[in-house]
This record gives C-alpha cells, sequence and structure tokens, in this order.
C-alpha cells in the first residue's frame, strides 16, 4: 500500500523526528540535532517541560473542549497571567485565537469594525510595509510584503497598500546613511497624504521584522515618530509581535523598546512556547466599547482558547516568569552576535549580522559591497540550511523572495555555551559550503 505523503508538497530536507528535549530535536535513526531557530522561532523555553504536559493532561481531563466566550478556569489562569504579569497596562482586552494567523486576522477586523463603529466606514485601508509577513490566511498573504509565500495566488489575493519598511542596510539614500530616518518617515507622510488618512483605518507592523526581513530594527527614533503621525490623522497603530513577543527580543514585547503604545497588539509563537496552537489580539477598552456600542460582534474561532492550550500557554508564561528566564535573553543573544561578529563578520558573503536578542539575522549575498544578491534559482538560503542539518544544527530560513537569503537563529532561552559555540561554527561553515561551490 502507497504510504501517505507529507508533507503536502516534497521537501528535499524532510526529516523524521522521533522526540525532542531541550534544545534538540532526535531522530529516527537516534542522530542529535540542535534547533537553533526554535522550530519556527516558536520554542522558548525548550522542549520535553514535564510541568506543562501535566498542565495540558489536567485541562483535557477537565474540559476538553467549551465553547470559547465561556469561562474556564484554564481560560482564567490564562487571562490573569496575563494582565498580571505580561500585557502593557492600556490593552485590557484579550481575543485569542488557534495562531498568528488568526490573530492578524482579528486585528484588522477590530480596526475596520472600530472605524465603523464610529461612522467612518470608507476608513477601510489597512497600511502594510513593503517587507512584511503577517500570516498564511489569504488576506494576511495578499496584504503582506512577502512575495514568495503569494505565489500563485496573485489573482485573487487583495494587494497590498504599502510603505516602505526601514531597512538600514538597504536604505536608497545609501547604507547607515544618517537621514534614514527621516527619510522612511517622509514615505510614511506621502503615503497618507496620497491616499487621505480618511480612508486609512491603521498600519499593520512588526516593530522589528520576523523572519521575513531577519530581525529588521529600524533606524532610532523612528516608531515613536511614526506613532506621533498615526495619531495626528487618526490612524491605529496595530503591532504584529507574533514572533517578537514574550521576551524574544529581550523585553517583554518589541513595542516596549521603541517605547510605542499599540491600538492592537498581537501576539503567537512564544505565547505557548510550541506546547500549544494559540495566538491572542490585544486592544484597548476605547476600541472594544466603540464596537459593542455599535451592536457589532466579535466572532470567535472554534478551536479558539481551547481550555488544553490556554493551560499549557499558562504554564509556559509562568516558567518564563518564574525561572526568570527572559532575563537570560539579551545575555545570550550578545553573546552570539560577537561569537558571529568574531567568525564571519569579515566574511564576503555576509552582509550584516543584526538583531535583538534571541532573533538574530544573517544577511548573505553575493557580492557585499553592491549587495548584489545570489540568483534566486540557486537557493542559498535552503543550501545553507541543508549544510546545517547535515552538521547537526537545524538553521531557520528568512527573507521573502524578493529580499532572500537571510538565515534566522532564534533558539530557546535556555541554551548555554555548548550551543552557542556549535550553531555558530556549523553556520559559518555551512555558509562557506555553499558560496564555495556557487
Amino acid at each position: 500500500m502507497e504510504l501517505v505523503k507529507w508533507p503536502f508538497l516534497k521537501q528535499s530536507w524532510g526529516i523524521e523526528f522521533e522526540r525532542s528535549e531541550g534544545a534538540y530535536l532526535y531522530t529516527k535513526d537516534g542522530r542529535k540535532v540542535l534547533d537553533a531557530a526554535g522550530g519556527a522561532i516558536v520554542s522558548n523555553i525548550g522542549y520535553g517541560r514535564e510541568e506543562v504536559a501535566e498542565a495540558i493532561a489536567k485541562a483535557v481531563k477537565n474540559n476538553s473542549y467549551i465553547l470559547p466566550p465561556f469561562l474556564t478556569p484554564e481560560r482564567e489562569a490564562l487571562l490573569d497571567e496575563l494582565r498580571e504579569y505580561w500585557l502593557p497596562s492600556h490593552l485590557t482586552r484579550i481575543h485569542l485565537s488557534s495562531g498568528g494567523s488568526e490573530a492578524n486576522e482579528s486585528a484588522v477586523k477590530l480596526a475596520i469594525q472600530y472605524q465603523n463603529s464610529r461612522g467612518k466606514p470608507e476608513k477601510n485601508i489597512i497600511l502594510t510595509r513593503s517587507l512584511s509577513y503577517h500570516g498564511t490566511t489569504l488576506n494576511m498573504s495578499g496584504i503582506s510584503g512577502h512575495q514568495a509565500r503569494k505565489r500563485g495566488l496573485e489573482s485573487y489575493v487583495p494587494k497590498p497598500i504599502t510603505i516602505e519598511t526601514p531597512y538600514p542596510l538597504r536604505c536608497p539614500l545609501g547604507k547607515y546613511h544618517p537621514e534614514a530616518k527621516d527619510y522612511y518617515l517622509d514615505d510614511l507622510k506621502k503615503t497618507i497624504e496620497r491616499l487621505g488618512s480618511n480612508n486609512i483605518a491603521a498600519l499593520l507592523m512588526e516593530p522589528i521584522n520576523g523572519s521575513s526581513g531577519g530581525a529588521i530594527a529600524p533606524p532610532e527614533g523612528y516608531w515613536i515618530e511614526a506613532q506621533e503621525i498615526l495619531r495626528a490623522n487618526d490612524i491605529l497603530l496595530i503591532a504584529d509581535e507574533v514572533m517578537t513577543g514574550f521576551g524574544r527580543v529581550g523585553s517583554d514585547f518589541a513595542s516596549n523598546l521603541y517605547g510605542i503604545e499599540p491600538d492592537i497588539l498581537i501576539a503567537g509563537k512564544g505565547m505557548g512556547g510550541g506546547y500549544a496552537a494559540i495566538g491572542g489580539t490585544y486592544s484597548t477598552d476605547k476600541i472594544a466599547d466603540s464596537i459593542q456600542n455599535a451592536g457589532y460582534e466579535v466572532m470567535f474561532h472554534t478551536f479558539a482558547a481551547l481550555p488544553q492550550s490556554c493551560a499549557a500557554s499558562a504554564e509556559v508564561l509562568r516558567i518564563l516568569r518564574e525561572e526568570k528566564l527572559c532575563e537570560r535573553v539579551n545575555p545570550l543573544g550578545d553573546k552570539i552576535l560577537q561569537n558571529l561578529y568574531s567568525e564571519i563578520g569579515q566574511h564576503p558573503n555576509v552582509a550584516e549580522i543584526r538583531g535583538k536578542g534571541l532573533l538574530i539575522g544573517i544577511e548573505i549575498v553575493e557580492d557585499k559591497n553592491s549587495l548584489i544578491p545570489f540568483d534566486e534559482s540557486k537557493k542559498i538560503t535552503g543550501q545553507i540550511m541543508q549544510k546545517g542539518l547535515e552538521r547537526g544544527v537545524f538553521l531557520y530560513p528568512g527573507g521573502t523572495g524578493t529580499y532572500r537569503d537571510i538565515i534566522c537563529l532564534g533558539p530557546a532561552y535556555t541554551i548555554g555555551d555548548t550551543e552557542i559555540k556549535l550553531m555558530v561554527e556549523v553556520l559559518r561553515d555551512s555558509i562557506n559550503d555553499v558560496v564555495r561551490d556557487n
């Protein structure tokens, strides 16, 4: 009998992993692979924590499924954890979903409903950014600035309306140009003027780009001034922190690093640490009350806020907090960056090493001076990832197709010197092998 094929499309790097523990994955044939990416930049407390497994088992026995709007002990415990220890004080309303794509969809719906509830249905444009990623649903695929993940869908998905993503390395004024911040702020202003602020509902953005751009941070002062411009034009700010939330970048949320207060914030990934499918959309009383007063509904997803997912998330967040794992993020990230600079900082094919905390990107190019990338057909990122797997380390592929050949590191917050040394050496050797052959 023919075996069921998995995944849906064949991948050259497919591997069967039998189990995972700590920061490692174990294959069926007994090989040990360091997960230097935390899966998809998801794992934060490491794999195989008994406390989380026990919390999930207890929740399944207690409440296998309860309709999302009802309160359960598991949901209440997660809500209390979020409100007391994690969420910015102005974000008082919580809408749970099954992951980041759903959470982003919910955020966009909230923004549109809010503007309608104020009697401003014409404010229905969601601005995004030229380099961005917000999920795999049709709408999120369409409005994201990620060309590779909408190929074959272009005739159907919505067309994005974008501002430029601040990208200091590739600023049109020049690399790391001193006027880069003003250049990108002017682009925001001109876009609002061209479209009309009365037509724009919100800007959906990643405070620091996730794997799509490989940890691109904007010029200093950009976000605080951008929020002032948005507020002056009655435009909401939606922060997609699916990848950057819950300590990943050295602060509870990347928004905190820049002193901004999003009207809506989205989180996922680290919210459950890989133990549960869960995402969150967090907003203000002002937005929620306006929507409710207009008589609109905020519809739940069938498997949102599953008791077992809430129990897993509450336990993961408790472990992060009580074991002070987030306090390890910046020192670990600094050590990884120092090692990377030492080993490949002068490499002729490494355009930039960048990152915050344990979200780190390494951009590979054919020519470092001109920043010309390798031909897309060579699939340099995939080759580097394959070489890494052969050496016992999983490295995460980043880029959007337009901007490509970015390797991301996003390990669990529990790693140590042994793991740092291994991931950096394997990355170095894998890059060398691949660029030598291309």
